[in-house]
């Protein structure tokens, strides 16, 4: 026999109550009256009602209080409110207090039941529909959880192998992952490694170097070098809510064909110089055997600028390759706005021919940089020359130098047709030029090469920022020196 339902009357008068219970008896519920507070809370504790009717005043409270404080306790159970008479600001009230139902005098029994019944039958729907939508949520969080459990299998055999070596780092540098090419690099073979701080596991310097450059930001470029000859490039790049993440790629083989390739540059080179020195030397005495005439002279001089030209060729490249081979070892106190008065100098016929205007802004108490004079002249020669040779004629140019934080800046902006994106991540490749320069400017693509081997040399660091049409502007940033003449 099924169960019957339960409805509680909450109700101070006493005629309202026995109709309402005659009535919902007759129509087959059971009925519990309560006439006080505790007898609302035991009625509702021992047996918890499928609908309740409150009156309007129920034990010396309203009914908007005992509404409240029972559906704190069941948010679904339907609550009919009886009221003495029908005023629309009950009705109101009582919906907006989240109750089912309202009854008012003249009262039928018809009109309780049918109250009742349709309240209850309102709740079971909406039950009905809860369990529906938590059934419904419920398979589909597991769905979710089953796809969610697959990808991160296919995702850790993807990390597992990969050619590149991956390590995942929580914010304190403990490891939460390696993939198998790490564990092949640096012969973990299958120690335990998760949860461990990484510079236990990895003695690695260069890798600890990486970490404590990386506490800056992301970093795309850092070397990794090995006692047997391997060199790897990593970067590190933080993940959003999970840590760190270090990749690397073995780069020996490029590492190699850039030294075979700087070695024969450097031997071809060096074997050119000497035919070219004597080249230049019989030029000069064609000219004493006898006099020329103007075709043989017109001609002779053309020679000589093309062997010029490439004797300058030789030049930068025999100096590109003792840089790059750290040769270049001098080190003394350099102020930078002493070498740069030199430089200005040389190009202040070409500044003049252009009509260029040249501003130069140099910050007061500029410290010293540990440095070679020699090669930063040469530096500020490259860097200022381009300025001027790819500025327009009546274009300007400005060259500033500052302290930022222990470092000197040197900023030089020209407003020539700048650089376009896409090719400002090569412009410091030997032999590199771009696109977009103008035909009459001449050049061997070494000049910035030059430039990026003098300021790594000296642990510093050279970019360029520029918009195509708009200028270039370079920067440099070089470590002052200390205080006390340590660096």
């Amino acid at each position: 026999m099924a169960k019957k339902e339960l409805i509680l009357l909450a109700i101070n008068e006493s005629s309202v109550t026995d109709l309402a219970e005659k009535a919902l008896h007759a129509a087959g519920f059971d009925v519990a009256i309560v006439r006080d507070q505790s007898a609302l809370d035991s009625s509702i504790q021992e047996a918890i009602p499928d609908l309740m009717i409150v009156g309007e005043k129920f034990a010396g409270r309203d009914w908007l209080t005992v509404a409240k404080e029972v559906l704190e306790r069941f948010p679904t159970m339907p609550i009919i409110l009886y009221a003495n008479q029908d005023t629309t600001g009950f009705a109101k009230s009582a919906l907006k207090a989240g109750l089912s139902g309202y009854l008012y005098p003249p009262l039928k029994m018809e009109d309780i039941v049918n109250e009742a019944q349709r309240c209850m039958m309102r709740a079971r729907a909406l039950g009905d529909w809860l369990r529906r939508e938590v059934k419904r949520t419920t398979a589909s969080l597991q769905e979710k959880a089953k796809i969610s459990e697959s990808e991160r299998l296919k995702l850790e055999a993807i990390i597992s192998n990969i050619q590149d070596g991956l390590i995942l780092l929580d914010d304190n540098e403990n490891i939460l992952m390696v993939n198998q090419n790490i564990r092949e690099t640096f012969r973990l073979e299958n120690k335990p490694v998760t949860e461990k701080w990484i510079r236990d596991v990895i003695q690695n310097v260069d890798v600890h170097a990486l970490l404590d450059r990386a506490k800056g930001g992301a970093l795309k470029y850092h070397e990794i070098h090995f006692d047997d000859g391997r060199v790897f490039n990593a970067q590190y790049a933080p993940i959003p809510r999970i840590g760190n993440a270090v990749t690397m790629q073995d780069i020996s083989y490029l590492k190699e064909l850039d030294r075979l390739k700087s070695d024969f540059i450097h031997t071809v080179s060096h074997d050119l110089r000497s035919p070219l020195t004597a080249i230049l030397g019989y030029m000069e005495l064609i000219e004493r055997t006898g006099p020329l005439n103007e075709n043989q002279i017109d001609f002779l001089r053309r020679l000589q600028g093309s062997v010029q030209h490439i004797t300058n060729l030789v030049n930068e490249l025999l100096d590109l390759g003792r840089l790059e081979a750290g040769f270049d070892t001098r080190r003394e106190p350099v102020q930078l706005e002493n070498v740069l008065k030199y430089s200005l100098d040389v190009f202040d016929g070409q500044v003049k021919k252009k009509n260029i205007v040249l501003d130069t802004k140099i910050e007061k108490d500029l410290q010293p940089v540990r440095a070679n004079p020699i090669r930063i002249r040469q530096m500020l020669d490259n860097l200022i020359g381009n300025a001027i040779k790819y500025t327009p004629a009546d274009g300007k140019v400005s060259v500033k130098m500052a302290m930022e934080d222990s470092q000197v800046m040197v900023r030089i902006e020209d407003s020539g047709p700048g650089i376009p994106p896409e090719e400002q991540t090569r412009i410091f490749e030997k032999f590199y030029r771009a696109t977009n320069r103008p035909e009459s400017v001449e050049g061997s693509g070494l000049g910035l090469a030059i430039v990026k081997s003098i300021v790594d040399s000296h642990q510093g660091r050279v970019w360029v920022e520029s918009k195509a049409g708009e200028g270039s502007t370079f920067v440099v940033l070089l470590p002052a020196l200390e205080a006390d003449g340590g660096q």
